[in-house]
């Protein structure tokens, strides 16, 4: 069957359906849920009962690891108990890396097998290779060698697999010939298809799985783009891996998958977080519903609207603009709040990260601090920090017209054309509010006459998809020449709290990961207790997942499973009580070897359970310290950062030893 492109109307891109034991993955199917299990495969009990809370919370899909012969002979055990509790039909799969055998007889027991190409017949020593043509050949054939009986045995058997791709465990061989590359991730999974394909073997799901959200989504974008070309449609299987935990985990996750599945991508859900694996269905969930409500109802101009011919879905470019006061140019990303509704006090600010010191008569920002508040038809009647802009109704601004310093105006487009013709802007700064659909490509030209004048965009829209409309919106603007900075305004009222984040972060997030976007602007139903806090978290942790502008620490830390050889929850804790002052610096928190040196790689420090109680130390990919006893670990972490120059005393910690 050849695969159609998902529409720019977001449906879901055609797959052919893979059965995997009562449940049904791609094709017409809805999106499958599905989760790992984080106990001792050999504790039998703890898995079983850990899957059954699992299905209790709605997973559709249940992943258990089995890194020995061991494991995968205890998985009949597993199953035969799910059986008897009434769970038959959901299917158990077999996580398998590094060992062959242990898959063949995983599939003896469980509906599927996953396999990582990355280590299941390669390995990974950071070293470099250079192939001749008929060496790189030899290669191939040796990992067909070493494939094909477990291709053949679930065929035989009905059994799915998926062949999944981790970005941190990209073989050497792979890295060699391709790069840390997007194109490596999903060459390595297709010369693990095309053996398949060869044995006549399709009930096959793939993944392309990174931490990075932006590396994840070029790879899953090229992988349907090359089945596409190559008249394949297997079902794609979602996720970030090493998400983190909390907010971050769930914001990251949300930026990678969820812009995915507002392109059309996806035929099951795994939402990797450092919590139990029944706290990450409900995330996974609302993910779906929230990209299905985006398929309701079709966007006629912006299906209508192509691409630029310079736009590239597999690389970050970010969008040229002319730099407007403290916004666009290659200045980062800012952040805007309304406070409309609100007291508006020097103290109201302290939220959104302005402290004032009455006892020094000056303003302290925070990192996460935001640049522009809306203040609607009112003035601030204190001194605002020389870095905030209040932005007023151009009304109330044509009262003082600029008199007020750091006061400046939002402009409706009639007013705006207005005030254009009689000279009446501000000489500073100017937003413009434009809705997406209104930004036809003539008015987009119309604008583009301003290029370089003190302008900048707020756009906005009422579509439901709205990643798509506005995403359509930058290729007028891109189409037309018009390098205006651009905020864009995502109202998000009516949503929960939980809806609200997730939604914000799948749909800006996909704009900042394509390089769109000067700034963001979250609005939502928020409570005066801590509800503007709240945004401003989620807007600078949508920024911080998609790398365009760093304001704290990022933890790289997996989700557990039955190979973690400490508490992941309790070390990452422990991990970010000491270290979540250091912004920009990126740890890994690994449980196992298995994807702790690729995926740090991407790291600064890597902090990985090499042994019971034992902790190996990395600095990026290298080795520093080895079997470190686990409670001396912690510490051990920030004489090496301290070492290194990257370690400054948290703020609190230093006044206290002052």
């Amino acid at each position: 069957m050849t695969p159609e492109s998902p529409d720019p109307s977001s449906r879901r891109m055609p797959t052919r359906p893979v059965q995997i034991g009562g449940v049904t993955v791609g094709g017409q199917a809805p999106i499958v849920l599905q989760s790992m299990t984080t106990a001792d495969t050999m504790d039998i009990e703890a898995t079983v009962a850990e899957s059954l809370r699992m299905i209790e919370a709605g997973c559709q899909i249940v992943r258990i690891t089995a890194p020995s012969k061991k494991e995968a002979t205890a998985l009949g055990e597993i199953r035969a108990r799910l059986d008897d509790a009434g769970h038959a039909g959901v299917p158990l799969v077999a996580d398998i890396h590094f060992t062959p055998n242990a898959a063949e007889i995983a599939a003896d027991h469980v509906e599927k097998i996953r396999v990582n190409p990355g280590n299941y017949a390669d390995k990974k020593k950071f070293e470099v290779h250079d192939y001749t043509a008929e060496a790189y050949a030899d290669e191939l054939a040796r990992i067909r060698e070493r494939f094909t009986p477990l291709v053949r045995k679930c065929k035989s058997l009905g059994r799915a697999m998926r062949i999944g791709t981790n970005h941190g465990s990209l073989s050497d061989r792979i890295l060699s010939h391709y790069g840390d590359t997007p194109l490596g991730m999903v060459e390595s999974a297709l010369e693990f298809l095309r053996i398949c394909r060869d044995e006549d073997y399709h009930d096959i799901v793939l993944s392309m799985k990174a931490s990075n959200p932006q590396v994840m989504v070029q790879a899953y974008r090229m992988l349907a783009d090359r089945m596409q070309a190559e008249g394949m449609a297997y079902p794609l299987h979602l996720g970030v891996t090493e998400a983190g935990e909390g907010e971050d985990g769930r914001i990251k996750s949300a930026v990678g998958i969820g812009t995915l599945l507002a392109e059309g991508l996806g035929d099951t859900v795994r939402v990797s977080l450092t919590e139990p694996p029944e706290a990450e269905i409900p995330v996974a969930r609302l993910l779906v519903e929230l990209a299905e409500s985006g398929r309701q109802a079709a966007d006629d101009i912006a299906a209508s609207t192509m691409a630029p011919a310079n736009h590239d879905r597999y690389t970050y470019r970010r969008r040229t603009s002319s730099a407007v006061g403290g916004v666009g140019g290659t200045q980062v990303p800012v952040v805007c709040h309304d406070l409309t509704g609100r007291p508006l006090t020097a103290a109201g600010l302290f939220g959104l990260g302005h402290r004032y010191q009455p006892d020094l008569d000056k303003w302290a920002a925070d990192d996460a601090a935001c640049d522009l508040i809306f203040v609607g038809d009112r003035t601030c009647d204190f001194a605002l920090p020389g870095w905030l802009y209040a932005i007023q109704d151009a009304e109330a601004w044509s009262h003082h017209r600029g008199q007020r310093e750091r006061h400046h105006p939002l402009w409706l487009p009639a007013a705006f054309d207005t005030a254009l013709e009689n000279g009446g802007l501000d000489p500073h700064f100017n937003l413009l509010s434009v809705e997406a659909n209104d930004l036809t490509l003539e008015r987009a030209a119309e604008l583009a006459q301003h290029n370089g004048t003190p302008v900048t965009l707020l756009l906005s829209t009422d579509r439901t998809n709205a990643l798509l409309s506005l995403r359509a919106a930058f290729f007028r603007l891109d189409h037309a020449g018009c390098t205006l900075p651009v905020i864009v305004r995502h109202d998000l009222h009516g949503l929960t709290a939980d809806a609200l984040q997730l939604k914000a972060a799948a749909d800006l997030g996909g704009l900042l990961l394509d390089g769109y976007g000067d700034g963001i602007w979250v609005a939502g139903d928020v409570g005066l207790d801590g509800g503007l806090q709240s945004l401003n978290r989620t807007a600078f942790g949508i920024l911080q997942a998609t790398r365009t502008r760093i304001s704290r620490t990022e933890y790289i830390s997996c989700p557990s499973c039955g190979r973690t050889l400490f508490d992941l929850q309790e070390t990452t804790a422990k991990i970010r009580a000491v270290t979540d002052h250091l912004k920009g610096v990126k740890i890994g928190i690994m449980g196992c070897i298995v994807n702790g040196p690729g995926e740090m790689a991407d790291a600064d420090y890597g902090y990985v359970g090499t042994g019971p109680g034992k902790i190996t130390l990395y600095k990026e990919k290298e080795v520093v310290q080895r079997n470190i006893p686990e409670d001396e670990a912690v510490d051990a972490l920030i004489e090496l950062i301290r070492s290194h120059g990257d370690w400054v005393e948290a703020p609190d910690r230093a006044s206290a030893s002052a």
